[in-house]
């Protein structure tokens, strides 16, 4: 068996997103445009909330009415409601933000192939704020491949 090797590259950075408004909001295009400044055309995405009320989801990006159901649906499942929750130190929407960063994820990790994301064909990339009074969100890009 030969060995083969292979030199791998990286590149990082971070990316700070403020939403416009409590839900979801893509930033595919914010993505999209950092990968076409990389020498690395193939490899592994890995992107990083550095957050606990807000969260990261690859999900549909044609039919608006799926984001807003799926806000509804996270909505009613953590209430804003301060007689529920032992911590409101930040207000009423505070612990049920935490409660949807907890249901969803702080990270994704997307593959590249010739400088493309690899999404599927009605997917795209989203940051998902969940507190009422939108907050810069930073986001670590970390790249890896050849």
């Amino acid at each position: 068996m030969t060995a083969l090797l292979h030199i791998k590259k990286f590149a990082q950075d971070r990316l700070t997103v403020t939403a416009p408004h409590q839900g979801l909001y893509e930033i595919t295009g914010d993505i999209l445009a950092w990968l076409e400044g990389q020498t690395v055309t193939a490899g592994l995405l890995t992107l990083y909330l550095r957050h606990t009320s807000a969260s990261l989801l690859i999900q549909e990006n044609v039919d608006p009415d799926v984001l807003r159901d799926l806000e509804d649906f996270f909505a009613a499942q953590a209430p804003e409601d301060t007689a529920l929750y032992r911590h409101d130190a930040e207000g009423a929407d505070d612990m049920p933000a935490h409660i949807k960063g907890a249901l969803t994820q702080t990270h994704l990790a997307v593959p590249i192939c010739a400088g493309e994301l690899l999404l599927g064909r009605y997917q795209g990339i989203f940051l998902f704020e969940h507190r009422r009074t939108p907050r810069p969100r930073e986001i670590i890009f970390h790249f890896e491949g050849q």
